[in-house]
């Protein structure tokens, strides 16, 4: 396929450029020039007033609980999503299979048509959570990233004591890696660090949840003397989720030692807890990408995600902030922690992306189409969505 006459962000800096075309071949961005002449029977589009961006990485979601909107509203944290005892976890055990999944799948139309090409999940429900996304997904042409979880929860007194990973667990640990992409544990407060270290020796992806709020970060200093993170990292993972309430020293390790942090701002404003320092977080160093965490409190729109973490950050801080760093969290940043060939237009990487259209009524005259893109743009504006070249969503 050959596209004509585009704008596009390009490159891992997302730099604008006015107009070339780009050669797509065998699922990846073959050339990316201007003038490119088609081959003899080669499918050539002109693209002229679109604008060409990396398609959305939603780096964290919780999509099992689709059916769950907006439950339990004025609950506490605990109340609504806790994976033990919160209404999320008596929701998911007592809706059939069959129920759960049909609302999954309007969660995955839904991304795909707000230009989410790629979403990583954190799936509860052992191996048959994740067999349920998998056939869920089966006919919907969304790349995921899925990081099932053993339902296993230790108490207070069994983290204290340091308790091990129990020997029966451990065929359920080992048939359930092999059907997801790693794990995604709750967090080192339902977790020991024998197990947390257990779970280290795991080959495939590892992310954990941690210092997602003032509580949470509390307990692990009342159970264990430790920092929340520093006992997170005992599972020596790739990347955490939230670290709202993590201090400088949090974040400095978590630098030196992870691949970055995935922020879900809105859903913890939603939580009323506060949102992520970014600032400090990416003066210890650390690689930000953004989520949207579980849909019973968010819908997974990536816009709405980017818009909020700009203004909020700046009316907090007072500090203007670039928009390309906010859009790069949605993008490029996500493809760098999972280590994927996804969130950038660049020759050889995967030609995952987004149609937009120029002369949308929210977006002409777009002056600076990274602004435009993080607090204007909306599903409206989408023309197409593309996943592994093709055409999955709209048509240009």
């Amino acid at each position: 396929m050959l596209i004509k006459n585009l704008s596009i962000l390009s490159g891992q800096e997302l730099d604008f450029v006015s107009n070339t075309d780009i050669k797509i071949q065998n699922k990846i961005f073959k050339k990316i020039q201007p003038k490119i002449r088609p081959s003899v029977k080669e499918e050539s589009i002109d693209c002229e007033g679109l604008l060409l961006i990396p398609g959305f990485i939603n780096a964290h979601t919780h999509i099992g609980d689709s059916i769950g909107k907006d439950v339990t509203l004025n609950s506490s944290v605990d109340k609504r999503i806790h994976p033990v005892f919160g209404a999320k976890s008596k929701i998911l055990k007592n809706t059939s299979p069959e129920n759960l999944a049909n609302f999954m799948k309007n969660t995955c139309h839904s991304m795909l048509r707000k230009g989410i090409t790629t979403f990583v999940d954190f799936r509860e429900g052992g191996l048959d959570g994740v067999t349920l996304l998998k056939k869920v997904l089966s006919d919907v042409p969304l790349r995921s990233i899925i990081l099932g979880r053993v339902e296993f929860y230790q108490k207070s007194t069994e983290i204290r004591k340091n308790m091990p990973f129990p020997r029966e667990k451990i065929e359920d640990l080992t048939e359930l890696l092999k059907k997801c992409d790693g794990i995604g544990v709750s967090g080192a407060n339902e977790n020991s660090t024998s197990v947390l270290s257990y779970y280290s020796k795991t080959t495939k992806l590892r992310a954990i949840h941690s210092s997602e709020t003032k509580q949470s970060v509390s307990t692990s200093k009342k159970i264990t003397g430790k920092s929340e993170t520093v006992r997170a990292l005992s599972l020596k993972p790739h990347f955490l989720v939230h670290m709202t309430f993590a201090s400088k020293s949090d974040l400095s390790a978590v630098a030196k030692k992870t691949r970055g942090i995935v922020i879900c701002p809105r859903a913890n404003s939603s939580l009323a807890e506060g949102i992520p320092d970014i600032e400090l977080m990416q003066k210890a160093g650390c690689t930000l990408a953004l989520g949207t965490d579980n849909v019973m409190i968010n819908s997974p729109d990536m816009f709405r995600e980017m818009d909020f973490l700009w203004k909020v950050t700046m009316g907090i801080h007072k500090k203007r902030i670039d928009p390309k760093e906010i859009l790069k969290m949605a993008t490029v940043n996500g493809g760098k922690i999972l280590k994927k060939d996804i969130g950038v237009i660049e020759i050889g990487k995967i030609a995952d992306c987004i149609f937009l259209d120029k002369h949308a009524l929210d977006l002409e005259p777009m002056h600076n189409p990274h602004a435009s893109i993080v607090h204007r743009a909306s599903e409206s504006v989408i023309k197409a969505v593309m996943i592994g070249g093709k055409i999955v969503h709209g048509k240009i």
